[in-house]
């Protein structure tokens, strides 16, 4: 289904919804909007996004800008909560796009919404400042006339003054000769700097190393020749040293009597990180039908000699070590036979059967059924259970299966005679979750290999898939946790699984220990 056909076709759902939405969520200026009139400036601003998506016809936009600013400058809105009336129009589209669309036409579209959002805001940003000046002018020519006046004036302009930049929710800055001379909270916020911090340092203090080049040579381009790129993305630093995506907007103007860069600067970070999402999910998905469709043409093969031998080794007296390589055959198989299962899970979706189960419990059942790996390899486990931990709302087998494969990893690389140590713990602070710690005594992970050991297919043992912790993930991640693993000081892998706890009130806790 083409874009165009989409949005069409979604047009009088996501008016509606837009209109419900500002009322609830935006705030008491918008809910106390007649829902005629935002249903009107609502259709009016989806018509001309639509225009601009499909049409690249920019003039309807444009139009609607300047009428919305002077309504909701009218009404007493400020800058920011009209900025969020438009973001909401990602926010309605989005799903939509992405139920209709796949691959490259889905990227291109959500593309296309983040551009015409960009220009949108921004513009609407552009249009205020342009007020705002335009009023400082006009107060300028009629300052000797109207002395009485200025100090009222004066508030007032420092009143729109703090909507245009203040409180708006794009970095604005002011560069001048290398050095910020104005900067508002926003781009000190999106620093971790206070405003007395920014004010006075150079400009380059605050661009990530890997851009400063490129950053510099438009900044020295735009004030020495008077043009450069308008819009360019580069990776700004933080106080803590981070450097994250960032979309800036930059013009030369005259700045108390000198050229300096005015700037508008937005965080990507989440934009970025979906379009990447994006990508990786369509080499998943490729990836998977790979998988499923060697796993199933594989697995029947594999079943039927295993049988074959099964039987042979029934009816059939083997001499010397004939028997024992007959029994490695069968373990091999079955080992393969568990790769192929591990390949199948990794293709397939993931749906949760979601009931009330014990975190002991399961943990105790695990144990068990590993209870002859750990036995072959004299490995101790010692356990450590909280009295406090309720009954949570799980999908059993798929937690089991996570934990199986959490004690799988650690007896692969464990040598004779190490330890397992199982933990659990509640914990109602900032939400209530429950957390399972795995530690071994084992050889640990690499520093360099510790970003990487949640990625489908990475492996540095010389048997198995890589698919291990990447479906440990998968299956908490789906539960709503989380999963972090870390080398201990001490030597061995610390892992830790946290599941949030949905409990109702009639649930009981689980107080065995």
């Amino acid at each position: 289904m083409h874009v165009a056909e989409i949005l069409r076709s979604y047009r009088d759902e996501a008016v509606d919804e837009w209109v419900d939405r500002l009322h609830a969520e935006m705030g008491p200026h918008y809910g106390r909007r007649p829902s005629e009139e935002l249903k009107i400036t609502c259709a009016a601003a989806y018509d001309a996004s639509y225009a601009v998506l499909v049409d690249q016809d920019y003039r309807l936009i444009d139009c609607h800008i300047r009428w919305i600013t002077r309504l909701r400058l009218l009404g007493g809105f400020n800058l920011s909560e009209v900025q969020g009336a438009y973001e909401m129009f990602r926010k309605l589209v989005t799903p939509v796009l992405t139920r209709k669309l796949k691959g490259h036409e889905l990227q291109n579209a959500l593309e296309r919404v983040n551009e015409c959002l960009y220009y949108t805001i921004t513009r609407f940003s552009d249009y205020f400042q342009q007020q705002h000046e335009k009023q400082i002018r006009d107060h300028a020519r009629d300052l000797k006339k109207q002395v009485e006046e200025r100090t009222s004036e004066l508030a007032e302009s420092e009143a729109q003054y703090r909507v245009l930049v203040e409180d708006i929710n794009d970095g604005y800055f002011v560069n001048q000769n290398g050095i910020i001379v104005f900067a508002n909270k926003a781009f000190c916020d999106l620093h971790d700097y206070t405003v007395a911090e920014v004010v006075g340092r150079p400009y380059l203090d605050f661009i990530a190393p890997e851009s400063r080049s490129e950053v510099r040579k438009i900044y020295e381009t735009r004030v020495e020749r008077g043009a450069a790129q308008d819009l360019y993305m580069y990776f700004r630093r933080t106080r803590d040293g981070r450097a994250l995506p960032t979309e800036n907007k930059v013009k030369l103007i005259i700045y108390r009597g000198e050229k300096a860069a005015v700037g508008v600067c937005r965080d990507i970070t989440e934009r970025v990180e979906m379009e990447k999402k994006v990508r990786e999910s369509e080499s998943l998905a490729h990836i998977g039908q790979l998988t499923t469709s060697l796993a199933h043409e594989i697995r029947n093969p594999l079943s039927s000699v295993k049988m074959n031998i099964q039987i042979l080794l029934k009816k059939i007296e083997f001499r010397g070590n004939d028997k024992r390589r007959m029994e490695i055959m069968t373990e091999e198989i079955s080992r393969l036979e568990r790769i192929l299962t591990e390949m199948l899970d990794f293709a397939k979706p993931l749906r949760l059967d979601l009931k009330p189960a014990s975190i002991r419990s399961i943990i105790l059942s695990c144990i068990e059924i590993m209870t002859v790996r750990f036995q072959e390899k004299g490995i101790e486990v010692r356990k450590s259970f909280s009295r406090e931990i309720p009954r949570i709302s799980i999908d059993r087998d798929k937690i089991e299966q996570a934990i199986i494969n959490v004690l799988q990893n650690s007896i692969d690389v464990l040598p004779e005679g190490g330890r397992i140590g199982v933990k659990t713990k509640y914990a109602a602070g900032n939400g209530r979750f429950v957390s399972i710690d795995v530690d071994d005594n084992g050889p640990g992970i690499a520093e360099e290999d510790l970003p990487y050991v949640f990625d489908p297919f990475f492996s540095n043992k010389k048997k198995g898939t890589g698919l291990g912790l990447w479906n440990v993930k998968k299956v908490i991640e789906a539960h709503g946790g989380t999963v972090g693993i870390a080398t201990k000081r001490t030597g061995g892998v610390h892992l830790s699984m946290t599941v949030p706890v949905r409990r109702r009130s009639n649930e009981k806790k689980d107080t065995h220990r």
